[in-house]
């Protein structure tokens, strides 16, 4: 089993984020409250008891203290037989990891994820990050002199202002040198999005940030591929790269379909035949809680669903989609159902047939999604 806890909170809004946050620190005691009671609630969600893995994100969990997470920790194991050997995992922000705020997450988590985006401070501004480059690379080496041996770092490709730079040595390839001789078992990269509801998106909107470049996102993409099939990382995920027996374990169990509970606002869950989403409102949440109810949204998954699904996740690993299992789930064989598609698939050159299993070339990693969905069934 696995168990996600959404800490939806944040010191300042990046301007690209649109997931659910608050700077309002003053819910936080009273949110953690809420956590710890939707735990005992939802703990007979999943027929299983034992968690393999326990993932912390956000917002920022690195705001919890030591209290609050002592707080959430022991209510985990009141309720959940946690595995010797369980990936936990926190989410944190450079400037949030000093040598004692380490020390006490040590107690708790195992493994970090750390919110690096780039090592420029310009664009860190930019994107109203609230660290500077040298805590960002002064972070890692305190992680690692705390104890921690398992580090995941995040970065950001795609972004407008490195355009003029990208052939001469710009701050992109200065990022990926950086990443690299840092050494770090772990990276997730990802191309910049505007969404609508983020400062980006209301620049965009007034004229003051232009369209994003799809081509320079691309380069970006296939320098960042190659430089880290160099330096011996898998490329197991579209957006996430691991050294050897590195990958991450409950991530990894999002996109194999796994079953998995959400707490939290604006959490999801899954339990293989349907889907529940929590309400995305601090103050709802809490109120609701505090009623002894869950104020999330159940949806069923259809047959299609649950093959669109596996099409969404599975083609994004370098595993890919059974066709075997996707027949199973259609009650149908795809292979014939899906013939057209997939030859225009095979024909564009963006995937491939390996025995049982279908995958996306080189070239389809750019177009993952749009791949999935031109396979969707009905």
């Amino acid at each position: 089993m696995h168990l996600y806890l959404h800490i939806p909170f944040c010191k300042q809004a990046c301007h690209y984020c649109d997931f659910h946050f608050s700077t309002n620190l003053s819910q936080k005691s009273a949110l953690v409250d809420a956590i710890c009671t939707e735990i005992a609630l939802q703990k007979d969600y999943l027929p299983t008891k034992t968690l393999e893995t326990i993932y912390l994100g956000g917002g920022t969990p690195s705001l919890l203290t030591a209290s609050e997470l002592g707080q959430l920790f022991e209510t985990i194991h009141r309720y959940f037989s946690v595995a010797s050997t369980a990936e936990i995992t926190l989410e944190a922000n450079p400037d949030d990891l000093t040598v004692d705020k380490l020390d006490q997450l040590r107690l708790f988590v195992n493994r970090l994820s750390i919110g690096i985006q780039t090592f420029d401070d310009e664009t860190l501004r930019w994107m109203n990050r609230a660290h500077s480059a040298v805590e960002a690379e002064r972070c890692i080496q305190l992680a690692r002199d705390a104890g921690f041996e398992t580090m995941s770092v995040d970065l950001i490709y795609g972004i407008p202002d490195q355009k003029e730079q990208r052939r001469q040595g710009g701050i992109w390839q200065t990022d990926l040198q950086k990443m690299l001789s840092l050494d770090v078992a772990h990276l997730s990269a990802y191309a910049l999005t505007i969404e609508p509801d983020t400062a980006f998106g209301r620049w965009q909107q007034k004229g003051k940030l232009a369209a994003l470049d799809e081509n320079l996102a691309a380069e970006q993409f296939e320098e960042l591929t190659k430089a880290l099939a160099g330096a011996g990382y898998e490329h197991y995920e579209i957006s996430n790269f691991a050294k050897p027996g590195q990958y991450a374990r409950h991530n990894t169990a999002y996109w194999q379909r796994k079953a998995y509970l959400g707490v939290g606002p604006s959490a999801h869950s899954y339990n293989g035949v349907s889907r529940q989403y929590t309400v995305a409102n601090n103050a709802q949440y809490i109120s609701a809680i505090r009623r002894g109810e869950v104020p999330a949204t159940l949806e069923m998954l259809s047959v299609s669903d649950q093959v669109n699904d596996y099409l969404l996740t599975g083609l994004r690993t370098k595993w890919g989609c059974s066709l075997r299992e996707l027949s199973v789930l259609l009650s149908a064989d795809f292979a014939k159902t899906q013939a057209n598609d997939l030859q225009a698939m095979y024909e564009a050159g963006w995937l491939m047939q390996d025995g049982d299993y279908l995958r996306l070339t080189e070239a389809g990693k750019l177009f993952a999604d749009r791949v999935a969905a031109s396979l969707f069934v009905d």
